[in-house]
């Protein structure tokens, strides 16, 4: 489902606001997601800082390839096939998505409105769809 104008207005102005504070906000996200899948915790690096610094500048990729999917489509087929050689399944990607909306609702508050995260959440469902398939994750 490809997103509107406002979905992807709510998105950009959202992380412009998370670009202010994205250190803590990457290890916020990291702590969420390991709440939820502490099992997962041995597949990434001890450096979480960093980690999280990765994974926001992909975020920060996507968000600002909402108007151009097709610039990104190779970067997220690239990032599937990495993401299957370290392990990662399909079933890992939701409770990293619930960890993303538990950080936005965190740190942009009231600004974090039903319709913003509906907006998040699509386009999360997307990448991830993305992410899998190119992956061939199971």
């Amino acid at each position: 489902m490809p997103l509107s104008d406002t979905q992807k207005t709510q998105i950009r102005d959202g992380f412009a606001h998370l670009r202010e504070s994205l250190q803590p906000a990457s290890l916020a996200f990291y702590e969420a997601f390991f709440r939820r899948r502490p099992d997962l915790r041995p597949m990434f690096r001890d450096d979480l800082a960093g980690q999280g610094m990765r994974f926001m500048a992909t975020l920060g990729l996507v968000v600002d390839a909402l108007d151009t999917p097709e610039e990104l489509a190779e970067r997220l087929a690239e990032l599937g096939r990495g993401h299957a050689a370290l392990g990662v399944k399909a079933e890992h990607f939701a409770p990293m998505g619930e960890a993303l909306i538990d950080t936005l609702q965190a740190q942009l508050g009231a600004e974090f409105t039903p319709e913003a995260e509906a907006a998040w959440r699509a386009a999360y469902a997307e990448v991830a769809r993305q992410l899998v398939a190119s992956g061939q994750l199971a």
